[in-house]
């Protein structure tokens, strides 16, 4: 039993490795196999296909996250604290994972139908209850009218579109690895009060 799990981790560390690198298309099953040292039989007793392979890395790597994210929408938080909430965790998993941006962008782009069938994906997007709060907090009068949809959108761009370019970052500003992870830790505060101030009312 202890070696099935061993050779599962050594083929999952493998894909992961090489689909973050190359990217899903580009990467073979022959080549997840060769960086896990084993034979294609043995691979595909385990994952039958590289889509299994991609669905199941995929999860492990937003699931633990994007139940934080969910959790964080869902709470009685105060609006201002719940995107500043937000926008850390958030950050803070693509700091981690720097090229889960193009993982998922690989999936978006394939059909809608995956999107619906990997839940994971779908926990990265806005919940029913934060909605709700944004529609009822400019009822209140607490926030200017906004449409949620433009909200949430603004926020997810905010927080991943510097990681989508993140190379281009770097060569037009000159800057190493270490000094982008430190622009990034920037955006941490800059990014919230952008957004909070979106909803405060002119």
């Amino acid at each position: 039993m202890a070696k099935s799990r061993n050779t599962e981790q050594k083929i999952f560390d493998a894909a992961t490795e090489l689909f973050l690198e190359k990217g899903v298309d580009r990467t073979s099953v022959r080549e997840i196999a060769t960086k896990a040292g084993i034979n294609l039989a043995l691979m595909n007793y385990y994952f039958r296909s590289k889509e299994n392979l991609f669905d199941a890395i995929f999860t492990q790597l937003v699931k633990k996250n994007s139940e934080e994210l969910i959790r964080i929408l869902n709470s009685e938080l105060e609006l201002e604290e719940k995107i500043r909430q937000y926008v850390y965790v958030y950050i803070d998993m693509l700091s981690e994972n720097p090229l889960l941006v193009s993982f998922v962008m690989a999936i978006l782009h394939r059909s809608r139908e995956r999107i619906t069938e990997m839940k994971a994906i779908s926990n990265l997007y806005a919940t029913d209850q934060f909605t709700k709060q944004l529609i009822d907090e400019a009822k209140k009068g607490n926030i200017r009218r906004t449409d949620p949809t433009h909200f949430f959108v603004d926020m997810l761009s905010l927080i991943a579109f510097p990681f989508a370019i993140k190379m281009l970052v770097m060569d037009k500003n000159n800057i190493t690895e270490e000094e982008f992870m430190l622009f990034i830790q920037e955006r941490k505060a800059r990014v919230p009060e952008m957004l909070i101030d979106s909803l405060r009312h002119r």
